[in-house]
Protein backbone atom coordinates (compact mmCIF):
# COMPACT_ATOMS: atom_id res chain seq x y z
CA UNK A 1 0.00 0.00 0.00
CA UNK A 2 1.25 3.46 -0.81
CA UNK A 3 0.43 4.99 2.54
CA UNK A 4 3.54 7.16 2.48
CA UNK A 5 3.20 8.53 -1.04
CA UNK A 6 1.94 11.95 -0.07
CA UNK A 7 4.52 14.40 -1.45
CA UNK A 8 6.40 16.50 1.10
CA UNK A 9 5.03 20.00 1.59
CA UNK A 10 5.21 22.84 4.06
CA UNK A 11 1.68 22.02 5.21
CA UNK A 12 0.32 18.47 5.36
CA UNK A 13 -2.66 17.68 3.19
CA UNK A 14 -5.87 16.32 4.65
CA UNK A 15 -7.58 13.19 3.28
CA UNK A 16 -11.18 14.40 3.33
CA UNK A 17 -13.29 14.03 0.21
CA UNK A 18 -14.92 17.08 -1.34
CA UNK A 19 -18.71 17.53 -1.09
CA UNK A 20 -19.67 15.57 -4.23
CA UNK A 21 -17.22 12.74 -3.56
CA UNK A 22 -18.30 12.56 0.09
CA UNK A 23 -21.94 12.22 -0.98
CA UNK A 24 -21.02 9.41 -3.38
CA UNK A 25 -19.08 7.64 -0.61
CA UNK A 26 -22.07 7.88 1.70
CA UNK A 27 -24.24 6.22 -0.90
CA UNK A 28 -21.66 3.52 -1.55
CA UNK A 29 -21.18 2.87 2.18
CA UNK A 30 -24.76 1.63 2.51
CA UNK A 31 -23.73 -1.56 0.68
CA UNK A 32 -20.23 -1.94 2.19
CA UNK A 33 -19.21 -4.01 5.20
CA UNK A 34 -19.11 -1.70 8.24
CA UNK A 35 -16.52 -1.67 10.99
CA UNK A 36 -17.29 0.24 14.21
CA UNK A 37 -14.07 1.78 15.48
CA UNK A 38 -12.87 1.65 19.08
CA UNK A 39 -11.90 4.98 20.69
CA UNK A 40 -8.17 4.54 20.00
CA UNK A 41 -8.97 3.76 16.35
CA UNK A 42 -11.13 6.89 16.01
CA UNK A 43 -8.15 8.90 17.29
CA UNK A 44 -5.86 7.32 14.68
CA UNK A 45 -8.36 7.86 11.88
CA UNK A 46 -8.86 11.52 12.83
CA UNK A 47 -5.12 12.21 12.63
CA UNK A 48 -4.85 10.34 9.34
CA UNK A 49 -7.68 12.37 7.85
CA UNK A 50 -6.64 15.82 9.10
CA UNK A 51 -2.96 15.43 8.14
CA UNK A 52 -1.59 14.98 11.65
CA UNK A 53 -0.09 11.65 10.52
CA UNK A 54 1.29 13.03 7.26
CA UNK A 55 2.75 11.54 5.05
CA UNK A 56 0.53 8.51 5.70
CA UNK A 57 -2.45 8.09 3.38
CA UNK A 58 -4.04 5.30 5.38
CA UNK A 59 -3.48 2.43 7.75
CA UNK A 60 -0.21 0.58 7.24
CA UNK A 61 0.05 -2.93 5.84
CA UNK A 62 2.53 -5.67 6.85
CA UNK A 63 5.34 -4.49 4.54
CA UNK A 64 5.21 -0.96 5.91
CA UNK A 65 4.96 -2.16 9.49
CA UNK A 66 8.03 -4.36 8.98
CA UNK A 67 9.97 -1.37 7.63
CA UNK A 68 8.89 0.80 10.56
CA UNK A 69 9.80 -1.81 13.16
CA UNK A 70 13.18 -2.60 11.58
CA UNK A 71 14.47 0.87 10.73
CA UNK A 72 11.89 3.44 11.94
CA UNK A 73 11.24 4.44 8.34
CA UNK A 74 8.53 3.96 5.73
CA UNK A 75 9.46 2.06 2.56
CA UNK A 76 9.94 5.46 0.87
CA UNK A 77 12.65 6.27 3.41
CA UNK A 78 10.60 8.86 5.28
CA UNK A 79 11.13 8.85 9.04
CA UNK A 80 8.24 7.14 10.89
CA UNK A 81 8.90 5.27 14.17
CA UNK A 82 5.58 3.58 15.13
CA UNK A 83 3.09 1.47 13.15
CA UNK A 84 -0.43 2.76 12.59
CA UNK A 85 -2.65 -0.21 11.77
CA UNK A 86 -6.34 -1.07 11.88
CA UNK A 87 -6.83 -4.03 14.19
CA UNK A 88 -9.94 -6.15 13.67
CA UNK A 89 -11.34 -9.48 14.80
CA UNK A 90 -10.70 -12.69 12.90
CA UNK A 91 -14.45 -13.00 12.28
CA UNK A 92 -14.58 -9.60 10.53
CA UNK A 93 -11.37 -10.21 8.57
CA UNK A 94 -12.68 -13.56 7.31
CA UNK A 95 -15.42 -11.73 5.38
CA UNK A 96 -12.91 -9.58 3.46
CA UNK A 97 -10.53 -10.00 0.56
CA UNK A 98 -7.82 -7.82 -0.94
CA UNK A 99 -9.40 -5.01 -2.92
CA UNK A 100 -12.57 -4.86 -0.83
CA UNK A 101 -13.79 -1.56 0.57
CA UNK A 102 -15.15 -1.07 4.07
CA UNK A 103 -17.07 1.69 5.83
CA UNK A 104 -15.35 2.97 8.97
CA UNK A 105 -17.83 4.21 11.55
CA UNK A 106 -17.58 5.71 15.03
CA UNK A 107 -18.98 3.80 18.06
CA UNK A 108 -22.41 5.33 17.37
CA UNK A 109 -22.44 4.10 13.77
CA UNK A 110 -21.73 7.44 12.06
CA UNK A 111 -19.78 7.06 8.81
CA UNK A 112 -16.35 8.69 9.06
CA UNK A 113 -14.41 7.23 6.13
CA UNK A 114 -14.18 4.54 3.47
CA UNK A 115 -11.09 2.33 3.35
CA UNK A 116 -9.63 0.23 0.53
CA UNK A 117 -8.35 -3.02 2.04
CA UNK A 118 -5.05 -3.61 0.25
CA UNK A 119 -3.35 -5.83 2.83
CA UNK A 120 -4.15 -7.89 5.89
CA UNK A 121 -2.27 -10.19 8.20
CA UNK A 122 -1.73 -11.38 11.74
CA UNK A 123 1.54 -10.04 13.18
CA UNK A 124 4.20 -11.95 15.05
CA UNK A 125 3.06 -10.24 18.24
CA UNK A 126 6.00 -11.16 20.54
CA UNK A 127 8.50 -9.92 17.92
CA UNK A 128 6.50 -6.73 17.38
CA UNK A 129 6.23 -6.06 21.11
CA UNK A 130 9.96 -6.64 21.54
CA UNK A 131 10.74 -4.18 18.74
CA UNK A 132 8.36 -1.53 20.05
CA UNK A 133 8.83 -1.78 23.80
CA UNK A 134 11.98 -3.85 24.32
CA UNK A 135 9.95 -6.42 26.28
CA UNK A 136 6.96 -8.77 26.08
CA UNK A 137 6.24 -8.48 29.81
CA UNK A 138 2.56 -7.67 30.32
CA UNK A 139 3.33 -5.49 33.33
CA UNK A 140 4.71 -2.94 30.84
CA UNK A 141 1.83 -0.50 30.16
CA UNK A 142 2.44 -0.45 26.42
CA UNK A 143 2.48 -4.24 26.14
CA UNK A 144 -0.64 -4.53 28.28
CA UNK A 145 -2.56 -1.95 26.24
CA UNK A 146 -1.36 -3.43 22.94
CA UNK A 147 -2.55 -6.92 23.89
CA UNK A 148 -5.79 -5.74 25.46
CA UNK A 149 -7.00 -3.17 22.97
CA UNK A 150 -6.08 -4.67 19.61
CA UNK A 151 -7.64 -7.43 17.54
CA UNK A 152 -5.48 -10.24 16.11
CA UNK A 153 -5.73 -9.20 12.43
CA UNK A 154 -4.37 -5.95 10.99
CA UNK A 155 -5.80 -4.30 7.88
CA UNK A 156 -3.83 -1.89 5.71
CA UNK A 157 -4.99 0.48 3.00
CA UNK A 158 -5.74 4.10 2.08
CA UNK A 159 -8.69 5.96 3.60
CA UNK A 160 -10.92 8.69 2.29
CA UNK A 161 -12.67 10.89 4.80
CA UNK A 162 -16.40 11.57 4.74
CA UNK A 163 -16.91 13.34 8.07
CA UNK A 164 -14.64 14.38 10.94
CA UNK A 165 -15.19 12.69 14.30
CA UNK A 166 -17.48 14.74 16.51
CA UNK A 167 -16.20 16.29 19.75
CA UNK A 168 -18.65 17.96 22.11
CA UNK A 169 -16.10 19.42 24.53
CA UNK A 170 -13.57 22.24 24.08
CA UNK A 171 -14.51 22.57 20.41
CA UNK A 172 -12.65 25.89 20.06
CA UNK A 173 -9.46 24.20 21.33
CA UNK A 174 -9.43 21.45 18.66
CA UNK A 175 -7.77 22.89 15.56
CA UNK A 176 -6.63 20.64 12.72
CA UNK A 177 -3.01 21.00 11.56
CA UNK A 178 -4.11 23.29 8.72
CA UNK A 179 -6.29 25.46 10.98
CA UNK A 180 -3.57 25.69 13.63
CA UNK A 181 -1.02 26.75 11.03
CA UNK A 182 -3.49 29.41 9.82
CA UNK A 183 -3.85 30.63 13.39
CA UNK A 184 -0.09 30.89 13.83
CA UNK A 185 0.05 32.87 10.59
CA UNK A 186 -2.68 35.22 11.80
CA UNK A 187 -0.89 35.76 15.12
CA UNK A 188 2.41 36.34 13.33
CA UNK A 189 4.04 33.38 15.05
CA UNK A 190 7.13 32.02 13.26
CA UNK A 191 8.88 29.99 15.97
CA UNK A 192 6.64 27.75 18.06
CA UNK A 193 7.71 25.42 20.89
CA UNK A 194 5.38 22.45 21.43
CA UNK A 195 4.91 21.51 25.08
CA UNK A 196 2.99 18.26 25.60
CA UNK A 197 2.02 17.93 29.26
CA UNK A 198 0.48 14.70 30.56
CA UNK A 199 -0.57 16.00 33.97
CA UNK A 200 -1.63 19.34 35.48
CA UNK A 201 1.16 21.90 35.27
CA UNK A 202 2.18 23.87 38.36
CA UNK A 203 4.08 27.12 38.80
CA UNK A 204 7.69 25.93 38.59
CA UNK A 205 7.14 23.86 35.45
CA UNK A 206 5.11 26.55 33.71
CA UNK A 207 7.59 29.30 34.46
CA UNK A 208 10.39 27.00 33.30
CA UNK A 209 8.81 26.26 29.91
CA UNK A 210 7.92 29.94 29.41
CA UNK A 211 11.56 30.89 30.03
CA UNK A 212 12.73 28.17 27.63
CA UNK A 213 10.43 29.43 24.86
CA UNK A 214 11.53 33.03 25.44
CA UNK A 215 15.19 31.97 25.36
CA UNK A 216 14.62 30.53 21.87
CA UNK A 217 12.66 33.62 20.72
CA UNK A 218 9.63 31.38 20.31
CA UNK A 219 6.05 31.27 21.49
CA UNK A 220 4.55 28.35 23.37
CA UNK A 221 1.93 25.84 22.22
CA UNK A 222 0.38 23.75 24.98
CA UNK A 223 -0.44 20.58 23.03
CA UNK A 224 -1.74 17.96 25.49
CA UNK A 225 -2.96 14.50 24.49
CA UNK A 226 -6.67 13.92 25.06
CA UNK A 227 -7.17 10.67 23.15
CA UNK A 228 -7.47 7.25 24.79
CA UNK A 229 -5.29 8.18 27.72
CA UNK A 230 -3.47 6.04 30.20
CA UNK A 231 -5.15 4.35 33.13
CA UNK A 232 -3.52 6.77 35.55
CA UNK A 233 -4.90 9.81 33.78
CA UNK A 234 -6.77 12.43 35.83
CA UNK A 235 -9.38 12.78 33.11
CA UNK A 236 -8.90 15.10 30.20
CA UNK A 237 -11.69 17.54 31.12
CA UNK A 238 -10.09 18.41 34.47
CA UNK A 239 -6.63 18.57 32.89
CA UNK A 240 -7.76 20.87 30.08
CA UNK A 241 -9.48 23.20 32.54
CA UNK A 242 -6.18 23.36 34.46
CA UNK A 243 -4.33 24.23 31.24
CA UNK A 244 -6.86 26.95 30.46
CA UNK A 245 -6.12 28.53 33.84
CA UNK A 246 -2.43 28.66 32.89
CA UNK A 247 -3.22 30.99 30.00
CA UNK A 248 -4.24 33.74 32.45
CA UNK A 249 -0.77 33.59 34.05
CA UNK A 250 1.20 34.01 30.82
CA UNK A 251 2.14 37.22 28.98
CA UNK A 252 -0.52 38.24 26.46
CA UNK A 253 -0.39 36.42 23.07
CA UNK A 254 2.53 34.24 24.19
CA UNK A 255 0.78 30.90 24.73
CA UNK A 256 -1.81 28.93 22.73
CA UNK A 257 -3.70 25.81 23.84
CA UNK A 258 -4.68 23.13 21.31
CA UNK A 259 -5.88 19.62 22.10
CA UNK A 260 -4.30 16.64 20.35
CA UNK A 261 -6.68 13.68 20.07
CA UNK A 262 -3.88 11.12 20.02
CA UNK A 263 -4.00 7.67 21.63
CA UNK A 264 -0.61 7.10 23.31
CA UNK A 265 1.33 3.86 22.76
CA UNK A 266 3.70 4.02 25.78
CA UNK A 267 6.43 3.46 23.20
CA UNK A 268 9.35 5.18 24.94
CA UNK A 269 11.93 6.90 22.69
CA UNK A 270 10.13 5.83 19.51
CA UNK A 271 6.98 7.53 20.76
CA UNK A 272 8.86 10.73 21.60
CA UNK A 273 10.10 10.87 18.01
CA UNK A 274 6.59 10.10 16.72
CA UNK A 275 5.12 12.94 18.77
CA UNK A 276 7.75 15.32 17.37
CA UNK A 277 6.66 14.44 13.83
CA UNK A 278 3.02 15.09 14.73
CA UNK A 279 3.86 18.43 16.38
CA UNK A 280 5.82 19.39 13.25
CA UNK A 281 2.76 18.61 11.12
CA UNK A 282 0.79 21.00 13.34
CA UNK A 283 3.21 23.83 12.53
CA UNK A 284 5.65 23.65 15.46
CA UNK A 285 9.32 24.46 14.93
CA UNK A 286 10.60 23.16 18.28
CA UNK A 287 9.64 20.51 20.81
CA UNK A 288 10.19 20.86 24.53
CA UNK A 289 11.85 17.86 26.21
CA UNK A 290 11.30 18.01 29.97
CA UNK A 291 13.35 16.86 32.93
CA UNK A 292 11.27 13.67 33.17
CA UNK A 293 12.16 12.54 29.63
CA UNK A 294 14.54 9.63 29.38
CA UNK A 295 18.09 10.06 28.12
CA UNK A 296 17.31 7.68 25.25
CA UNK A 297 14.33 9.80 24.15
CA UNK A 298 16.37 13.01 24.23
CA UNK A 299 19.21 11.42 22.29
CA UNK A 300 16.89 10.02 19.61
CA UNK A 301 15.21 13.41 19.15
CA UNK A 302 18.54 15.23 18.94
CA UNK A 303 19.89 12.62 16.50
CA UNK A 304 17.02 13.26 14.06
CA UNK A 305 16.45 16.97 14.76
CA UNK A 306 17.94 18.18 11.47
CA UNK A 307 16.04 15.64 9.38
CA UNK A 308 12.85 16.44 11.28
CA UNK A 309 13.35 20.15 10.91
CA UNK A 310 12.30 20.62 14.52
CA UNK A 311 14.57 21.90 17.28
CA UNK A 312 14.88 20.33 20.74
CA UNK A 313 14.38 22.66 23.71
CA UNK A 314 15.41 21.61 27.23
CA UNK A 315 14.07 23.78 30.07
CA UNK A 316 16.17 24.45 33.14
CA UNK A 317 15.18 23.40 36.65
CA UNK A 318 13.75 26.17 38.84
CA UNK A 319 13.40 26.51 42.59
CA UNK A 320 11.34 28.95 44.62
CA UNK A 321 12.97 31.86 46.48
CA UNK A 322 10.62 32.71 49.31
CA UNK A 323 12.01 36.17 50.08
CA UNK A 324 11.52 37.23 46.45
CA UNK A 325 8.29 35.32 45.87
CA UNK A 326 9.67 34.08 42.57
CA UNK A 327 11.32 31.11 40.91
CA UNK A 328 14.99 31.18 39.98
CA UNK A 329 17.34 28.69 38.26
CA UNK A 330 18.43 25.96 40.65
CA UNK A 331 22.10 26.83 40.13
CA UNK A 332 21.46 30.30 41.59
CA UNK A 333 20.28 28.91 44.93
CA UNK A 334 23.03 28.90 47.55
CA UNK A 335 23.20 28.09 51.23
CA UNK A 336 23.24 31.81 51.99
CA UNK A 337 20.00 32.23 50.11
CA UNK A 338 17.98 29.06 50.69
CA UNK A 339 15.32 28.11 48.18
CA UNK A 340 12.41 25.67 48.18
CA UNK A 341 12.47 22.78 45.72
CA UNK A 342 9.05 21.84 44.39
CA UNK A 343 7.59 18.48 45.35
CA UNK A 344 4.85 17.09 43.15
CA UNK A 345 4.36 14.09 45.42
CA UNK A 346 3.92 16.33 48.48
CA UNK A 347 1.35 18.49 46.70
CA UNK A 348 -0.59 15.42 45.58
CA UNK A 349 -0.47 14.03 49.11
CA UNK A 350 -1.90 17.28 50.42
CA UNK A 351 -4.64 17.28 47.81
CA UNK A 352 -5.55 13.67 48.64
CA UNK A 353 -5.74 14.45 52.35
CA UNK A 354 -7.57 17.75 51.93
CA UNK A 355 -4.65 19.81 53.29
CA UNK A 356 -3.75 23.25 51.97
CA UNK A 357 -1.40 23.39 48.97
CA UNK A 358 0.98 26.35 49.33
CA UNK A 359 0.46 29.16 46.78
CA UNK A 360 4.15 29.12 45.86
CA UNK A 361 3.69 25.62 44.48
CA UNK A 362 0.66 26.09 42.26
CA UNK A 363 -1.87 28.64 41.08
CA UNK A 364 -5.03 28.87 43.24
CA UNK A 365 -7.37 28.17 40.30
CA UNK A 366 -5.54 24.93 39.49
CA UNK A 367 -5.57 23.81 43.11
CA UNK A 368 -9.31 24.45 43.24
CA UNK A 369 -9.81 22.48 40.01
CA UNK A 370 -7.84 19.53 41.34
CA UNK A 371 -9.66 19.60 44.66
CA UNK A 372 -12.98 19.47 42.82
CA UNK A 373 -11.95 16.64 40.48
CA UNK A 374 -9.90 14.65 43.03
CA UNK A 375 -11.62 14.89 46.42
CA UNK A 376 -9.95 13.43 49.52
CA UNK A 377 -10.04 9.65 49.62
CA UNK A 378 -12.70 9.47 52.29
CA UNK A 379 -15.09 11.16 49.82
CA UNK A 380 -14.11 9.02 46.84
CA UNK A 381 -15.98 5.95 45.66
CA UNK A 382 -14.40 2.52 45.85
CA UNK A 383 -14.92 -1.10 44.85
CA UNK A 384 -14.34 -4.19 46.96
CA UNK A 385 -13.81 -7.03 44.49
CA UNK A 386 -14.06 -10.55 45.88
CA UNK A 387 -12.69 -13.53 43.95
CA UNK A 388 -12.61 -17.20 44.94
CA UNK A 389 -14.01 -20.63 44.21
CA UNK A 390 -17.68 -21.45 44.33
CA UNK A 391 -18.57 -22.11 47.97
CA UNK A 392 -15.57 -20.24 49.33
CA UNK A 393 -17.75 -17.77 51.26
CA UNK A 394 -17.57 -14.72 48.99
CA UNK A 395 -21.28 -13.91 49.06
CA UNK A 396 -21.57 -14.39 52.81
CA UNK A 397 -18.70 -12.00 53.51
CA UNK A 398 -19.97 -9.55 50.88
CA UNK A 399 -23.39 -9.41 52.54
CA UNK A 400 -21.82 -8.89 55.96
CA UNK A 401 -19.64 -6.11 54.58
CA UNK A 402 -22.61 -4.43 52.89
CA UNK A 403 -24.58 -4.45 56.16
CA UNK A 404 -21.68 -2.89 58.09
CA UNK A 405 -21.12 -0.19 55.48
CA UNK A 406 -24.82 0.69 55.42
CA UNK A 407 -24.84 0.87 59.22
CA UNK A 408 -22.12 3.53 59.05
CA UNK A 409 -24.45 5.67 56.90
CA UNK A 410 -23.75 8.45 54.44
CA UNK A 411 -22.77 6.27 51.47
CA UNK A 412 -24.64 4.41 48.74
CA UNK A 413 -23.64 0.73 48.70
CA UNK A 414 -24.37 -1.65 45.81
CA UNK A 415 -23.80 -5.42 45.98
CA UNK A 416 -23.04 -7.10 42.63
CA UNK A 417 -23.26 -10.75 43.62
CA UNK A 418 -22.17 -13.26 40.99
CA UNK A 419 -25.43 -15.24 40.92
CA UNK A 420 -27.64 -12.15 40.95
CA UNK A 421 -25.67 -10.53 38.13
CA UNK A 422 -26.00 -13.73 36.12
CA UNK A 423 -29.75 -13.63 36.59
CA UNK A 424 -30.37 -9.94 35.95
CA UNK A 425 -27.50 -8.64 33.80
CA UNK A 426 -25.98 -11.63 31.98
CA UNK A 427 -28.85 -14.10 31.67
CA UNK A 428 -28.10 -14.73 27.98
CA UNK A 429 -24.48 -15.74 28.62
CA UNK A 430 -23.18 -19.28 28.95
CA UNK A 431 -20.13 -20.48 30.83
CA UNK A 432 -17.48 -20.56 28.11
CA UNK A 433 -14.29 -18.67 28.88
CA UNK A 434 -15.34 -15.85 26.53
CA UNK A 435 -18.74 -15.53 28.21
CA UNK A 436 -17.29 -15.66 31.71
CA UNK A 437 -14.83 -12.93 30.77
CA UNK A 438 -17.66 -10.83 29.34
CA UNK A 439 -19.71 -11.32 32.52
CA UNK A 440 -16.82 -10.14 34.72
CA UNK A 441 -16.17 -7.14 32.48
CA UNK A 442 -19.84 -6.18 32.75
CA UNK A 443 -19.57 -6.35 36.52
CA UNK A 444 -16.40 -4.27 36.34
CA UNK A 445 -18.03 -1.63 34.16
CA UNK A 446 -21.02 -1.26 36.49
CA UNK A 447 -18.68 -1.06 39.47
CA UNK A 448 -16.57 1.56 37.71
CA UNK A 449 -19.62 3.77 37.18
CA UNK A 450 -20.64 3.38 40.83
CA UNK A 451 -17.09 4.23 41.91
CA UNK A 452 -16.88 7.18 39.50
CA UNK A 453 -19.91 8.76 41.16
CA UNK A 454 -18.66 8.33 44.71
CA UNK A 455 -20.56 5.18 45.63
CA UNK A 456 -19.40 1.85 46.99
CA UNK A 457 -19.54 -1.29 44.84
CA UNK A 458 -19.13 -4.77 46.33
CA UNK A 459 -18.51 -7.43 43.68
CA UNK A 460 -18.61 -11.16 44.49
CA UNK A 461 -18.05 -13.23 41.33
CA UNK A 462 -15.73 -16.25 40.99
CA UNK A 463 -13.59 -14.27 38.47
CA UNK A 464 -11.18 -17.13 37.79
CA UNK A 465 -8.85 -15.47 35.28
CA UNK A 466 -6.02 -13.15 36.31
CA UNK A 467 -6.03 -11.12 33.06
CA UNK A 468 -9.73 -10.31 33.39
CA UNK A 469 -9.35 -9.28 37.03
CA UNK A 470 -6.43 -7.06 36.00
CA UNK A 471 -8.60 -5.42 33.34
CA UNK A 472 -11.34 -4.73 35.89
CA UNK A 473 -8.78 -3.16 38.23
CA UNK A 474 -7.64 -1.00 35.32
CA UNK A 475 -11.22 0.21 34.76
CA UNK A 476 -11.76 1.21 38.38
CA UNK A 477 -8.46 2.36 39.93
CA UNK A 478 -8.31 5.65 37.98
CA UNK A 479 -11.76 6.52 39.35
CA UNK A 480 -11.39 5.69 43.05
CA UNK A 481 -10.36 2.84 45.30
CA UNK A 482 -10.02 -0.82 44.38
CA UNK A 483 -9.59 -3.55 46.99
CA UNK A 484 -9.15 -7.11 45.72
CA UNK A 485 -10.07 -9.74 48.31
CA UNK A 486 -9.07 -13.32 47.56
CA UNK A 487 -11.33 -15.66 49.51
CA UNK A 488 -8.74 -18.43 49.57
CA UNK A 489 -10.80 -21.26 51.03
CA UNK A 490 -9.29 -24.56 49.75
CA UNK A 491 -11.05 -26.53 47.04
CA UNK A 492 -11.65 -29.54 49.32
CA UNK A 493 -13.48 -27.35 51.83
CA UNK A 494 -15.55 -25.64 49.12
CA UNK A 495 -16.47 -29.01 47.62
CA UNK A 496 -17.43 -30.44 51.02
CA UNK A 497 -19.82 -27.53 51.52
CA UNK A 498 -21.37 -27.83 48.02
CA UNK A 499 -24.67 -26.33 49.12
CA UNK A 500 -25.96 -26.13 45.55
CA UNK A 501 -24.71 -29.54 44.44
CA UNK A 502 -22.60 -27.96 41.70
CA UNK A 503 -19.36 -29.76 42.47
CA UNK A 504 -21.15 -33.13 42.44
CA UNK A 505 -22.63 -32.33 39.03
CA UNK A 506 -19.22 -31.21 37.76
CA UNK A 507 -17.56 -34.41 39.01
CA UNK A 508 -20.28 -36.40 37.23
CA UNK A 509 -19.59 -34.50 34.00
CA UNK A 510 -22.99 -32.83 33.99
CA UNK A 511 -21.49 -29.31 34.19
CA UNK A 512 -18.72 -28.55 31.74
CA UNK A 513 -15.87 -26.04 32.34
CA UNK A 514 -16.54 -25.80 36.07
CA UNK A 515 -13.95 -23.70 37.91
CA UNK A 516 -11.69 -25.79 40.13
CA UNK A 517 -12.74 -29.12 38.56
CA UNK A 518 -12.62 -28.98 34.76
CA UNK A 519 -11.46 -25.38 34.37
CA UNK A 520 -8.59 -23.62 36.17
CA UNK A 521 -8.76 -20.97 38.86
CA UNK A 522 -5.81 -18.57 38.63
CA UNK A 523 -5.10 -17.43 42.17
CA UNK A 524 -4.34 -13.72 42.68
CA UNK A 525 -0.67 -13.14 43.34
CA UNK A 526 -0.90 -9.79 45.12
CA UNK A 527 -4.44 -9.15 46.40
CA UNK A 528 -4.93 -6.43 48.99
CA UNK A 529 -6.38 -9.08 51.34
CA UNK A 530 -6.42 -12.86 51.43
CA UNK A 531 -9.02 -14.58 53.64
CA UNK A 532 -9.59 -18.28 54.35
CA UNK A 533 -13.07 -18.86 55.76
CA UNK A 534 -11.89 -22.01 57.53
CA UNK A 535 -10.21 -19.73 60.04
CA UNK A 536 -12.21 -16.50 59.89
CA UNK A 537 -15.94 -15.89 60.28
CA UNK A 538 -17.82 -13.69 57.84
CA UNK A 539 -18.22 -11.03 60.54
CA UNK A 540 -14.51 -11.02 61.32
CA UNK A 541 -13.62 -10.99 57.59
CA UNK A 542 -15.86 -7.96 57.04
CA UNK A 543 -14.16 -6.16 59.94
CA UNK A 544 -10.73 -6.88 58.42
CA UNK A 545 -11.87 -5.36 55.13
CA UNK A 546 -13.23 -2.26 56.87
CA UNK A 547 -9.92 -1.86 58.69
CA UNK A 548 -7.99 -2.10 55.42
CA UNK A 549 -10.26 0.48 53.77
CA UNK A 550 -9.70 2.82 56.72
CA UNK A 551 -5.93 2.29 56.52
CA UNK A 552 -6.04 3.25 52.83
CA UNK A 553 -8.03 6.40 53.67
CA UNK A 554 -11.31 5.46 51.99
CA UNK A 555 -13.18 5.20 55.31
CA UNK A 556 -12.84 7.02 58.58
CA UNK A 557 -11.60 4.72 61.35
CA UNK A 558 -14.19 3.41 63.77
Amino acid sequence: MGADTQPPSAAPRDLYAGPSEAEALKQEATSLPSFDLAPHQVSDLELLLNGGYSPLLGFQGPAEVASVLERMRLPSGALWPLPVTLDVTEAFASTLGSGDRIALRDPEGILLAVMDVEAMGSPDLPAQLQALFGTTDETHPGVRAYRQDRGPVRLGGPVRGVEAPTHHDFVSRRHSPAKLRERFETLGWRRIVAFQPYEPVHRAEFESVLRAATKHAALLLLHPLVGSTTSADLGHVARVRCYEHLLTHAPEASVELNLLDLAPRQGGPREALWHALIHKNHGCTHILVGQDSTVAARELLEEHAVELGIGVVRPEELVYREERDQYVPANEATEARPALATSESEALRRLASGEEVPPWFSYPEIVAELQASSPPRERQGFTVFFTGLSGSGKSTIANALRAKLLARGGRHVTLLDGDLVRKNLSSELGFSKAHRDLNIRRIGWVASEITRHGGIAICAPIAPYAATRRDVRGMIEPLGGFLEVHVATPLAVCEARDRKGLYAQARAGLIKEFTGISDPYEEPQTPELRIDTQDVSAERAAEKILAELAALGFLRPG
